[in-house]
This record gives structure tokens, C-alpha cells and sequence, in this order.
């Protein structure tokens, strides 16, 4: 049974203990400045990914990601004797994307911010195409002579072609009888 609480407690252990390690004993002169943003424990708590970012630019991720993967059983052996699991969990480090993330999305919002200026700026001096507010108010002339008009049109709707008194009486095909004809759909010649 996969317990979470336990794999996230794991996890948080396993991300403090190899950045202390990361800063205090590997001297690998390719490490660069290496930030350890998060780790996950698969539930069976054997295997440990360990999420991470660089400083600098492309050639400097590659030696980190080198120096990272000879520094691996080290900082595997140190996970084990400061945690003190059964089992150790293997660990495989992932440069992080949320860097390159942030960046899209800030980048996303700067378009958006220069496409709001430009229409803040074709739009200064503009006026509404029609009045500033098109909703009559109680207070306006004819108001009320035209909501008394709209009531009787709406009373006129309500006593429709349902109340003639001959309506809905058929003859048993679908037909219906004329108003005044009380012969439930005979036809008398």
C-alpha cells in the first residue's frame, strides 16, 4: 500500500540533505551554482527524482549535469545514512523547466502588455459609438407609456389560440374542430 504522507516527508528530506551535501562536500570543479528546486519518492519508495537548476548558459548545465551524475553515489550513500531507510532510493537528477517556463510566460506577457498599450493608444479621444449609457431610466420622458404599452402587448400574447373553446377536441386522426362546432369532430352536411 503507497503510503504519500511518507513519500512526501522522504522527498523533503532527500531535497535538504543532497543540496547540503551539493554545497558542503562535492568539490567538483564543473559543478556551477546548482539550486535543488524539489524532489519526488515513487510510492514504493525505491527510486527518487531530484529536480534542479543551473546558473549560466548551456555549457554550464552540461558540466553541472556531468558532475552531478559522478557525484551520484556519493550523495546516494549520503541520503541513506542521514534518513535511515531500508532502502535507499536511487536518485536521477532532472533540470527543472520551470525556469524556461517563467521565461515563456514572461515573455507572453510583455506582448500583451505592448498589444494593451497600442489599444490604449488608438483608442485616447475616441467617443462611444452610440450613447455613454443606452438603458433608459424610470426618470426619462415616456418611461411609463411605454412599459404600459409593453404590458397590454404582453397580455394580448397570453390569451392565445389555447382559449377558443373548440380547440383540442379531434376526431381521433389529429384533426381539429372549428371554434363553434360542439360535434366533437363530426363533420354534418
Amino acid at each position: 500500500m503507497t503510503d504519500n504522507a511518507r513519500a512526501r516527508k522522504l522527498a523533503d528530506r532527500i531535497q535538504v540533505v543532497v543540496a547540503e551535501t551539493l554545497d558542503r562536500r562535492i568539490k567538483d570543479p564543473r559543478l556551477g551554482f546548482v539550486t535543488i528546486t524539489d524532489a519526488r519518492v515513487t510510492g514504493d519508495l525505491r527510486e527518487a527524482t531530484v529536480f534542479y537548476t543551473v546558473y549560466g548558459d548551456d555549457e554550464e548545465r552540461a558540466a553541472s549535469a556531468a558532475a552531478l551524475e559522478s557525484a551520484k553515489g556519493v550523495l546516494r550513500s549520503e541520503v541513506g545514512r542521514q534518513t535511515g531507510v531500508r532502502f535507499t532510493p536511487t536518485l536521477a537528477f532532472v533540470p527543472d523547466a520551470l525556469p524556461d517556463n517563467a521565461r515563456t510566460i514572461e515573455d507572453l506577457l510583455d506582448k500583451a502588455r505592448a498589444k494593451d498599450a497600442e489599444v490604449r493608444e488608438v483608442s485616447t479621444g475616441k467617443t462611444y459609438a452610440g450613447e455613454a449609457d443606452p438603458y433608459r431610466k424610470p426618470e426619462d420622458e415616456g418611461y411609463e407609456e411605454d412599459a404600459e404599452a409593453e404590458a397590454a402587448a404582453g397580455s394580448e400574447a397570453d390569451s392565445g389560440p389555447e382559449a377558443g373553446s373548440g380547440s383540442g377536441s379531434g376526431s381521433g386522426d389529429g384533426g381539429v374542430a372549428p371554434a363553434g362546432d360542439d360535434t366533437d369532430g363530426a363533420a354534418t352536411k
